[in-house]
């Protein structure tokens, strides 16, 4: 039999690994375009090229004080003569190219029998735009960017992921800022697909991590707001490849975990915790920081028992720890210790190997045998909220609806179990201003109090509600 397993992250101080991290969405940095060098002429017609230079100027400036003024019909009439004969404008600068994208969205707001009229109009500008603008990978950024953002389906990720990587290519290894969240998001989806080879995810992972090291370091004013956005996202999504044997090393393990033992030293379940990590990450046996787990664990935790489910656990064989306890299950004979391995088993394929589907299913079987314990639900809240980066493509409403459902389960949770009662106020109070706000709801011609089904791999009916 098992003796203990320490693992839960309501009964015990592992919130460091258990926190939800709604605040950490998938950031939609907004790109701007830096004026065109001129390492190269423009090889498309420019003001000076056009048949009227001054007439061309004047249509340009009239276009964008149309565009202000939302005169978009003037506008666009005005636009269409750039368009034709100075589409490079001042040759410094992509403006009549993303002018034009902006018209057919609107148009596209306004008709949408016409959408995919107004995208093919869209890319064809893209296109036209690549060959103005050669010079670096600037454009093709921006294309896989609205990909992502915009039109997802147009494309498969696959595709996505392969531009975004082009245009890293053309920059020289130097991405960037506003494509390493969604390209973030995309090597870690396809990565944990296997369809990204471990190598190539392994020299990406660290290449977002250099970019955001340099680019926190050397930012200025409020250029630092986007890199604060992406630092906020990207770590915090490669976190998931943890779950992959063999992506992160040792020193990965020890930098991110160690202290924690080292502010906690007799702490067990901190012990195994830390102890798991860095055997997961391959530290040797001889490595001293290693060597102090096993004296703290071995001091204070262990047992005489003998092995057991939970020395697995502390080996980083996460796998087998969660088949340990799945063969225990038969020899339970009481629903209330059924309901313990099951939920423990949840709290393992959570904490430690990120399926989060597949901890539901064991906390949902763990409340089943035990009807009003509310861990199991304290923790699919955790999970919901979890979700931000995984779920939502922008710091918004994709990312922010997670809250509604995860709220749903704390509430459970502490309506039929009155012990749970603090912790679920607790992250009701705390997530609560992650909510979307009154304008976002009503900008999607929604109210609070109206259902709402929150997809990804939550698939919930929930309740809308808005930000306090």
């Amino acid at each position: 039999m098992i003796t203990r397993i320490f693992l839960s992250c309501f009964a015990i101080g592992l919130l460091f690994a258990c926190t939800p991290k709604t605040q950490q969405q998938t950031t939609e940095t907004k790109p701007t375009q830096p004026p065109v060098t001129e390492k190269t002429k423009n090889p498309c017609p420019t003001f000076s090229d056009a048949p009227n230079p001054d007439l061309a100027l004047e249509e340009f400036v009239l276009y964008r004080d149309f565009m202000k003024m939302n005169d978009w019909n003037n506008a666009f009439k005005k636009w269409e003569y750039v368009h034709k004969n100075a589409p490079a404008a001042d040759g410094k600068r992509t403006s009549v190219f993303t002018d034009g994208m902006k018209f057919y969205e609107y148009f596209m707001s306004q008709d949408s029998s016409k959408k995919e009229e107004y995208i093919s109009k869209i890319f064809q500008l893209y296109d036209e735009m690549e060959k103005c603008y050669p010079e670096g990978g600037m454009v093709t950024g921006l294309k896989a960017f609205d990909y992502f953002f915009k039109y997802p389906d147009r494309i498969s990720k696959e595709e996505q992921y392969a531009l975004f990587k082009k245009s890293i290519e053309m920059d020289e290894g130097e991405p960037r800022y506003f494509i390493l969240n969604p390209f973030t998001s995309l090597l870690v989806d396809l990565t944990l697909e296997e369809k990204v080879p471990i190598e190539e995810a392994q020299r990406y992972n660290e290449m977002i991590r250099n970019a955001i090291s340099k680019g926190l370091a050397e930012c200025k004013g409020t250029e630092c707001d986007n890199w604060n956005i992406i630092n906020e996202y990207a770590p915090a999504r490669l976190e998931a490849l943890e779950s992959v044997e063999n992506f992160y090393d040792c020193a990965y393990y020890k930098n991110k975990y160690y202290p924690s033992f080292e502010a906690d030293p007799k702490n067990c379940d901190v012990i195994i915790e830390v102890y798991s990590r860095l055997k997961w990450g391959k530290c040797p046996e001889d490595d001293p920081q290693l060597m102090a787990l096993d004296a703290a664990y071995n001091e204070n935790c262990r047992t005489a028992a003998g092995p057991t489910c939970n020395d697995l656990l502390k080996d980083g064989k996460y796998r087998d720890a969660v088949k340990c306890l799945e063969e225990l299950l038969p020899n339970i004979s009481d629903n209330k210790g059924k309901a313990q391995y099951n939920f423990l088993i949840a709290q393992i394929y959570f904490v430690y190997l990120k399926n989060y589907p597949r901890a539901r299913q064991y906390a949902l079987e763990a409340a089943r045998q035990r009807p009003g314990w509310g861990q199991p639900y304290l923790l699919i809240g955790t999970m919901y909220a979890s979700s931000g980066p995984l779920c939502g493509p922008g710091r918004g409403w994709d990312s922010q609806v997670v809250v509604w459902p995860a709220i749903d389960m704390w509430t459970k949770a502490k309506n039929i179990d009155s012990s749970v009662a603090s912790e679920a106020n607790k992250l009701i109070n705390q997530y609560t201003q992650y909510m979307p706000t009154m304008e976002d709801i009503f900008q999607r011609l929604k109210k609070p109090g109206d259902s709402f089904y929150v997809p990804c791999w939550i698939q919930e009916s929930t309740i809308i509600r808005a930000k306090p």
